[in-house]
């Protein structure tokens, strides 16, 4: 029998930047016990957080159907079970501990069950101890740099029988050739870098994806390329900071150069998430302005108007450069549609720093805009500041940003009257069965009434109401 050697995350380890990146090939094998593994062979996964998870859910799940395992949406019918973390809210933390709470009952009928968490939660080692103390029936837990050796992981659990820990705190490689289950047969997100060297005071990314890796150029037109033959109508260039990409090669990749080299390919409709405002040059400004299916919707996180609060939060621009950024974006993209992410609520924000972010989004006119309350994250070096601004104050201020915010979305609706939108359907609206569901261009939710056969397709909807967060339309047939 193995002698388990857990591995713990380090924060010294996951500060550490500059080493030499890696590109591995992997030759995927299936241990034995995997082949031999007593039916059903089933697993469940559960993700939460932002979209890199959801990718690594694909990795995941491509493994194990590769190593003969069925998917099932029941969990009671799992033979193994997954809980993808994330660790940017606290509130996805407080879930986790639901759901593993909810498994003591179904481990103790079935103790062969193979209970497995992972993620960006794993990696704050706070945290983790909290759930090897708490939720011992745990099986194994591994973190967001080894999800490549989740067969190994599970041989081995099978070999030892006790709860296996591996969480390694920072990366230098980046693997390819990994088999993907895609969770859509018509969109799809392709990763092309993968951690964060930013280090913003008050997010723990840089601490639980590690430094920036980019992928090469050629295996990611190589995926692009497999999406296209089998008709994706949209992929999503993802990263940390996709305007990072190739920095770390140092053999002339940019993102510039990438995104066009995608963008020949054809597919109706490319995006790409998340940029970094201070990196976004001209040269991608103009190959977003060239091509008709570079999606005119641009996520540009900004995060606060004030030039105060930007420089405690380590934010590498000011506010005049961000609508500099703007301006220029404008001038050659005239239907750009942005988006943004802004804190509200950062420690010791004051009313004049919060009036600064209002007044920037008043002159940015964003058509979207996600918005949070300052949640502190365990090893940032913004959880250190005595904050003396009330919660109260907080959610005030919130409230505000968000009454302002939803007069610009609603200017936007109100342009959107009978117009034509290209909607890729994508599945039966849950509220009402009798309409279609799916994302216009300018990434807006639209319902319509139409067939089913219509999923994953690109059709024209004429818009006929507004919802604030959602259209209603009227498909037209040509």
């Amino acid at each position: 029998m193995r002698e388990n050697k857990n591995i713990l995350p380090n924060i010294n380890d996951a500060r550490l930047r500059n080493r030499p990146v890696k590109i591995i090939y992997k030759d995927v094998q299936v241990p034995s016990s995997l082949l031999n593994f007593p039916y059903p062979k089933t697993f469940y996964i559960k993700t939460y957080g932002c979209q890199a998870n959801y990718r690594d859910e694909e990795t995941i799940a491509g493994l194990l159907c590769y190593a003969g395992f069925k998917r099932v949406d029941n969990i009671q019918t799992a033979s193994i079970i997954f809980f993808n973390t994330c660790a940017v809210r606290e509130n996805a933390e407080q879930k986790l501990f639901g759901h593993l709470g909810e498994l003591k009952a179904i481990k103790q009928k079935d103790k062969n069950k193979i209970i497995c968490v992972s993620g960006c939660m794993m990696q704050e080692r706070e945290s983790l101890q909290f759930l090897v103390d708490t939720y011992k029936y745990v099986s194994i837990i591994f973190g967001t740099h080894n999800i490549a050796s989740i067969l190994d992981l599970l041989d081995e659990y099978l070999s030892t029988k006790k709860m296996l820990i591996r969480v390694p705190s920072n990366s230098d490689e980046v693997v390819e050739n990994l088999p993907s289950y895609r969770s859509s047969l018509f969109k799809a997100f392709v990763n092309i870098t993968y951690g964060c060297n930013k280090f913003c005071t008050y997010c723990v990314v840089p601490y639980t994806r590690g430094q920036e890796r980019s992928r090469l150029m050629e295996d990611i037109l190589k995926e692009c390329r497999f999406l296209k033959e089998n008709d994706y109508q949209e992929i999503t260039l993802l990263g940390q900071n996709v305007n990072a990409y190739g920095k770390d090669l140092k053999d002339g990749s940019n993102f510039a150069k990438l995104l066009e080299e995608v963008a020949k390919m054809n597919f109706p409709r490319i995006k790409f998430l998340t940029s970094y405002p201070s990196e976004f040059d001209d040269d991608l400004i103009d190959v977003i302005a060239k091509y008709d299916n570079i999606s005119k919707y641009i996520h540009l996180p900004v995060q606060s108007g004030s030039n105060v609060i930007l420089q405690a939060m380590g934010r590498r621009y000011s506010k005049e450069a961000y609508l500099d950024l703007v301006k220029r974006m404008r001038a050659k993209i005239p239907n750009l549609r942005l988006s943004t992410d802004i804190i509200v609520g950062f420690p010791n924000e004051s009313e004049e720093d919060f009036l600064e972010t209002l007044d920037l989004v008043q002159k940015a006119d964003f058509a979207s805009a996600f918005t949070f309350i300052y949640s502190k994250r365990k090893d940032t070096p913004a959880a250190k500041i005595v904050d003396k601004v009330s919660y109260e104050t907080k959610v005030e201020r919130f409230k505000r940003l968000v009454k302002l915010l939803e007069q610009h979305i609603s200017a936007y609706d109100a342009k959107a009257m009978n117009q034509l939108h290209h909607v890729l359907v994508e599945s039966v609206s849950e509220k009402d069965p009798t309409m279609l569901s799916g994302y216009d261009e300018d990434n807006k939710l639209i319902h319509f009434k139409g067939d089913t056969n219509l999923i994953g397709k690109i059709v024209k909807v004429k818009i006929k109401e507004s919802h604030m967060y959602s259209l209603i339309g009227e498909l037209i047939d040509e």
